[in-house]
This record gives structure tokens, sequence and C-alpha cells, in this order.
């Protein structure tokens, strides 16, 4: 192996050894948004039930919040998966090439892939993230909804964060797809 090889190869792990700890620290950073969610929502609970108008605020303030959340982990858990593809094609095919090994470098990124159950965990994860950011807040909009509001502009926000949370959905459906 040239010295050149040997410096490109150094980068390339360098550069490996980097991404998975922004990797990781992203996969506890999503990981812990869940509990957060949790947390707001018993929060934002707390202080409706200490109200007059609970079902107003209950219902007005918690899908903002489950969907500046929920938007957070879906980036998150994007930029993880992302992470992983760029190892397992770019950053495996340069450092194989700079050291002419042809066999399949960082295992893990593939080997943890083809677990059976896989999809079963995928599916139920995407099935808790759902309930999590948008069960909770759709239950919260339609208790508002189902009592009578006079305001326009409550019912027009009410409607606004509903479309919000329908585009999170969607898109939670569709990355759960890959």
């Amino acid at each position: 192996m040239t010295d050149r090889e040997r410096s490109t190869s150094a980068l390339l792990l360098a550069e490996y050894a980097q991404i998975k700890d922004e990797q990781r620290a992203r996969i506890g950073f999503r990981d812990n948004l869940l509990y957060v969610t949790l947390a707001a929502v018993t929060a934002v609970a707390a202080v409706a039930a200490q109200t007059d108008y609970p079902q107003l605020i209950l219902a007005l303030a918690l899908p903002v919040v489950c969907l500046v959340l929920g938007w957070t982990h879906l980036v998150n858990d994007e930029k993880i998966s992302a992470i992983g593809r760029y190892v397992r094609t770019e950053l495996a095919s340069r450092l194989a090439e700079a050291t002419n090994v042809e066999e399949p470098l960082f295992g893990w990124e593939i080997y943890h892939r083809s677990d059976d159950r896989r999809i079963s965990r995928k599916t139920t994860q995407t099935v808790v993230d759902l309930v999590a950011f948008l069960v909770t807040p759709f239950a919260a909009l339609i208790t508002f909804w189902c009592h009578s509001v006079d305001s326009a502009l409550l019912v027009a926000v009410s409607i606004v964060e509903a479309a919000g949370l329908v585009v999170l959905g969607v898109l939670f459906l569709q990355y759960a797809e890959r």
C-alpha cells in the first residue's frame, strides 16, 4: 500500500468515525423526542385542566407541540438513515477502492438491515410515531371541534393545524415505505 493509499484510507476512516458519532448523537436525540412528546402532552393537559377553557388550550396547543416535535423526529430519523446509506454506498466503495479491498466493508451497516424482523419492527415504530405525533393531537382537535366555538379565527387555526398534521402523517408514511 502506498503512502497516498494509507493517507486516503486514514482520511476515510476518520470520516467514518465522525459520521458515526453524528449518527449516534442523532439516534439518542430522536429516541428522546418520544419522551419529550409524552412530557409535553402531559404538561399541556395539566395546564388545560387548571383553566376555564381546557378544550381550547388542549386543542390548539397540543397540535403545535406535536407538529414541531414530530417534524424534528422525522428529520432526525431521515438523517440517521441517510448516514447509513452514505456509509454503505459512498464511503464503503471509496475505502474499498483506496485500499484495493474487494470484500464488503462496514459489514454491520448491511448485516443489521437483513434481520427477519426488521419489517415488523419498522412497522411497529411507524405506528408508535403516528400515535405519538398525530393521533393524540387529532383527538384534541376533535374535542375542540365537538365543542361550540364562536371564534372563526380559532376554527381557522385548528384547520391549519389539522392540515399540518395530515402533511406530517403523509411524510411519516412515505418515509416508512423506504
